[in-house]
């Protein structure tokens, strides 16, 4: 009998970053399907364990080896890994696997606010539905921990222009765009595939 192939690897995970994982997937021919949670989650603690413990159960049902896309959006992500027996990407949050932890150090010690393209197109909604409608109080959320706002480009980036320029006038901070690539991100993604195919 000949020996099978193991099947492909799920890795669960925030949308956020849907575009660029899925480029660099196909690029590199990682044996990896991906299923996405709502880029928004890391804004609702309760639905974001919920929704990932759901999704990480369904894959151990259907015996799918899983690698977790996520930063530490949850302050019990350890607990929910242990408990799926699954490994995450290595990485504070999105940002620093796409960037690099100095990278993004340098900037958020200056007052940044990170915006994605995922983020500028759904954000008047996004914003609001977490933290209220008067705009007032939004302005003052942000403006306490923030003085501006980078929007990042990254390869698979459309032109989100119009939707950054609107986000950054919503909460009333300056706007500036950073280009980068995705080098840092592919080696996040390579280590965590090395980890789970070692059967960590």
């Amino acid at each position: 009998m000949s020996a099978t192939c193991p099947g492909p690897t799920r890795l669960v995970g925030c949308g956020i970053l849907k575009k660029e994982v899925e480029y660099l997937i196909a690029r590199k021919g990682w044996n990896l399907e991906t299923h996405f949670l709502d880029s928004a989650l890391h804004n609702y603690f309760d639905r974001l364990y919920s929704q990932l413990d759901s999704a990480l159960g369904e894959e151990e049902r259907s015996s799918h080896r899983v690698i977790v896309f996520y930063g530490a959006c949850h302050p019990r992500i350890d607990d929910i890994l242990n408990r799926h027996h699954t490994l995450r990407t290595q990485g504070q949050n999105c940002i620093v696997m796409l960037l690099g932890y100095e990278r993004f150090m340098a900037e958020l010690e200056k007052g940044a606010y990170f915006l994605l393209e995922e983020w500028a197109n759904t954000w008047q909604p996004m914003i609001t539905q977490a933290f209220g409608a008067n705009l007032a109080v939004v302005r003052e959320i942000f403006h306490s921990s923030h003085k501006y706002m980078v929007a990042l480009r990254t390869p698979c980036s459309g032109d989100f222009t119009a939707a950054a320029e609107a986000a950054a006038r919503f909460v009333d901070l300056p706007l500036i765009w950073m280009d980068t690539d995705l080098s840092h991100l592919e080696s996040v993604l390579a280590e965590a595939v090395a980890r789970r195919e070692a059967g960590q």
